[in-house]
């Protein structure tokens, strides 16, 4: 039998955005042009990128790192949202997910440069708060201010917040049910065409192999996985992970391998999924409080 117009047909568009790659996977009829909405997707996560990179130094956060204590910035929207997510999802945690590590996470090689012994113990030596209390946000007039000399890093939000915009522009589009991710962060709109929920699967954390340890089916729901065995940094001998431990401004010394988070949306799924690597299973209550499912997986798992 031929096919018609209405026959849905799988699409797969991916690009370049943040370091790595994103991707969507949905399906359409099949006189549906992806042309349009490929283009649309590129250009909601290059805008994420341009707002909230520290590697570009146009990048709208490098510009309100660079301004001074008691200066307001004007920020653009999009930013201000993740600021906003990124401070409450900090004050709800208690202060485990800190978007003010920002000195931290390039002291010890995670930013543009090399890690650095000097930064590294200015870093360690801080006497920090949290973020939450040092940025101030005005959101009516768009507007931040830091109240110390704060820097900010969205590396632990801003992929997850590209994930969400690549869903919501699917939405724009017409496109009701699909998979799209950044990475290791994924947001399922609906179900396939089979009834059945999007197929994720759950890494082992190898340093060695990219195998599954699991898999869920994830429906109207994201899903976000941080560990300390794909990005570390050898200083001095010893591998740290990329996970700073906001109260002591250095790698985390003890965490699980990895931590598994489903949320209502890829912004949160992100940030809590460092908070929690943070926590340990501690976590776990303020999980139930705000209603995420997390699964924490040790490092016996690796063997």
């Amino acid at each position: 039998m031929p096919k018609t117009s209405t026959d849905l047909a799988r699409h797969a568009l991916n690009g370049p955005t943040m370091g790595t790659r994103w991707s969507a996977l949905f399906h359409m009829p099949g006189d549906f042009e992806t042309t349009e909405v490929h283009a649309a997707m590129a250009d909601a996560v290059a805008e994420v990128d341009r707002q909230m990179s520290i590697w570009k130094p146009e990048s709208d956060l490098n510009r309100l790192n660079a301004a001074c204590s008691g200066e307001w910035v004007v920020l653009p929207e999009q930013l201000m949202q993740v600021l906003q997510a990124g401070l409450a999802i900090g004050k709800a945690s208690g202060g485990a997910f800190d978007i003010g590590m920002g000195d931290a996470v390039a002291a010890w090689g995670f930013g543009v440069a090399e890690a650095d012994e000097t930064a590294i113990n200015i870093a360690r030596l801080a006497r920090r708060k949290p973020a939450h209390d040092m940025l101030e946000l005005d959101p009516a007039n768009l507007r931040a201010c830091k109240h110390a000399g704060i820097r900010i890093d969205l590396n632990g939000i801003a992929k997850g917040y590209g994930v969400d915009r690549l869903a919501q522009t699917a939405s724009q589009h017409g496109i009701e049910a699909g998979l799209f991710a950044i990475d290791g962060e994924l947001r399922a709109l609906g179900r396939q065409p089979n009834g059945r929920g999007w197929a994720i699967a759950v890494e082992k954390p190898d340093r060695h192999e990219r195998a599954p340890h699991s898999i869920i089916e994830l429906e109207d729901a994201a899903v976000a996985t941080s560990g300390d065995y794909r990005h570390w940094v050898d200083v001095g001998g010893h591998r740290f992970s990329h996970t700073m431990d906001p109260r002591l401004g250095m790698p985390l010394k003890q965490s699980p391998a990895s931590v598994t988070v489903i949320a209502g949306d890829c912004t949160s799924a992100d940030a809590w999924a460092t908070a929690m690597m943070v926590l340990g299973e501690a976590g776990l209550s303020h999980a139930e409080q705000v209603g995420l499912s997390v699964l924490f997986l040790p490092h016996d798992q690796m063997k």
